[in-house]
């Protein structure tokens, strides 16, 4: 690992570069001055998704979802608190399937939810359906 990582910035999309050593220190953005991690899942749409996927150097954990789905809003309280768990090693974020349906078409989800862990501008992992807060942290961890 490098002596500093670039991070975006959940609010503006900004490039942060951070020292490592300052990781868990909560950094805020050089742009716009609000915090680059509050442990919450940041909410993304096609014009930022690429920008969150390819210049982080953290991984990305994506929960693909949607509205109309039990299972989906059932999890949701779970992949907030394992946001809480797993920042600032990782970015939480989530996209609304049926929002940005491009998104869903292009990374071929088929059913919902379905996180995918991103690493370097590439998928590496995927796990259909709702998990408790535990299973996603173990899960996600366990694919680094």
């Amino acid at each position: 690992m490098s002596e500093s990582l670039h991070v975006v910035c959940p609010q503006c999309s900004a490039v942060n570069r951070i020292p490592v050593a300052r990781l868990a220190a909560n950094p805020k953005c050089g742009k716009c001055h609000q915090p680059l991690f509050s442990a919450h899942p940041v909410e993304l749409n096609g014009s930022s998704f690429d920008t969150h996927i390819s210049r982080n150097d953290i991984p990305v954990l994506v929960d693909f979802w949607a509205p109309w789905c039990g299972p989906c809003k059932m999890m949701a309280p779970f992949f907030l608190q394992a946001a809480g768990e797993l920042e600032p090693q990782m970015r939480l974020v989530k996209v609304n399937t049926e929002a940005e349906q491009e998104l869903g078409a292009r990374f071929n989800i088929r059913s919902i939810p379905t996180l995918a862990l991103f690493r370097n501008g590439r998928e590496v992992a995927r796990q259909a359906g709702a998990m408790g807060a535990a299973d996603i942290v173990r899960w996600a961890k366990a694919q680094l």
